[in-house]
């Protein structure tokens, strides 16, 4: 069974979050309340999230102090940030938002339909990610014998290949993302959701490749979920 992914949600106003949940509960995944950046950074010490959307305008530590925070810390830095703000003052404002991190940066009313789309590109990513980490830690297993009786050489090369094959798949995915976005305006949230995707990918293709016989050295770490 499939675990859902963990979508975190920070805004100070509970009306707010409850709009969020009533948005993003089509997805069918968990989402976890903060009302504050510092309820945020505690509940990102214990768990991992696919995505998090973050309102700007928070008493306390504001949205860009906290998402600085995140950035921070290795276990955190590279989770998808998604702001969100009643606010808008000009394209410095926004600037400062993708300067802090932030994938998107969507200003208040927004269109429902819009921000479910962009949360489920990442939460998708993000599942696919784990399901790969998993079949590459087993595979490494199985490749130095630590499985139980280990695998026979060409059943290992079969189970690289159809690892190799999926993590494929999902980079025509994201190729296709990346087209569909181009399509728009030269938008900043199309260039950073386009970075993310390809450095995620590109460190996942690197960790296979590692696997591969004749590579050379120990198995790399295949990276951090984002």
């Amino acid at each position: 069974m499939v675990q859902k992914a963990k979508i975190l949600l920070v805004d100070d106003r509970p009306e707010n979050l409850l709009a969020l949940e009533a948005i993003l509960s089509a997805l069918d995944q968990t989402l976890v309340r903060a009302s504050s950046g510092e309820e945020a950074l505690k509940a990102l010490l214990t768990d991992d999230f696919a995505v998090i959307l973050l309102d700007v305008q928070m008493p306390g530590m504001d949205g860009f102090e906290t998402a600085a925070h995140i950035k921070r810390r290795e276990r955190t830095r590279d989770i998808p940030i998604i702001f969100l703000t009643a606010i808008n003052h000009g394209p410095h404002h926004t600037f400062r938002g993708y300067a802090a991190g932030a994938v998107d940066y969507i200003s208040k009313p927004f269109d429902p339909w819009v921000l479910r789309a962009k949360v489920s590109v990442f939460v998708e990513l993000y599942m696919k990610n784990c399901q790969l980490r998993e079949q590459a830690s087993l595979l490494r297993l199985q490749l130095e014998g630590g499985s139980p009786g280990g695998v026979e050489g060409k059943e290992a090369a079969g189970l690289l290949a159809e690892l190799s094959a999926r993590l494929a798949a999902v980079e025509e995915q994201a190729e296709a993302l990346t087209k569909q976005l181009g399509e728009e305006a030269a938008d900043p949230a199309v260039v950073a959701t386009a970075a993310h995707l390809e450095r995620k990918l590109t460190g996942l293709r690197r960790a296979l490749d590692a696997l591969e016989p004749g590579a050379g050295g120990t198995p790399a770490v295949l990276p951090a979920q984002s």
